[in-house]
């Protein structure tokens, strides 16, 4: 993959999401992953360069996209359809989830890595619980919900790395 391209206070789109997850998994400073670079993603960015002795400038630009890794791939979307290990790992932490980050009311999962309606409604539930639009769809918002005061996402849970980590 290469650099993605330079943004700032303004910017919108898919290139300041991934900003913003890489932020959210680095320094869980950066709240929303919304697309939109406003004043919240500009402090979270000013934080990362401090803490990454860079150049102050809450611009995101080849040095600090270095920094965040900002070249690896992202996480899996995951959604009904899929299959396989990373889809038994998240229905076995939704399990394990329930009653702290996920509703106490989500069904309990069978963990054989289909990503069924069950499954759906189970995301559905953290999704809701965590303020975001439920759509059932496991994206960079849903894999940066925080889920332990030790700074753990559900990503961190279901074993799937912060680029340029693991």
């Amino acid at each position: 993959m290469t650099t993605p391209a330079t943004i700032a206070e303004g910017a919108t789109g898919s290139t300041v999401r991934w900003a913003q997850y890489l932020l959210v998994r680095r320094t869980l400073n950066c709240a929303q992953i919304d697309g939109s670079f406003g004043p919240a993603t500009r402090t979270a960015v000013e934080q990362f360069q401090r803490d990454a002795e860079l150049t102050v400038d809450g611009t995101v630009g080849p040095a600090t996209w270095t920094a965040l890794n900002g070249d690896g791939p992202p996480p899996p979307i995951l959604a009904s359809g899929s299959t396989g290990a990373v889809v038994e790992k998240l229905q076995t932490v939704l399990n394990e989830g329930r009653g702290s980050f996920a509703p106490a009311s989500n069904p309990v999962l069978v963990t054989d890595g289909q990503y069924g309606p069950q499954t759906t409604l189970a995301v559905k539930g953290i999704q809701s619980q965590a303020g975001l639009t439920p759509d059932g769809i496991v994206g960079l918002q849903t894999w940066a919900i925080p889920v332990h005061a030790a700074g753990e996402t559900v990503a961190d849970l279901c074993g799937v790395p912060a680029p340029g980590v693991g």
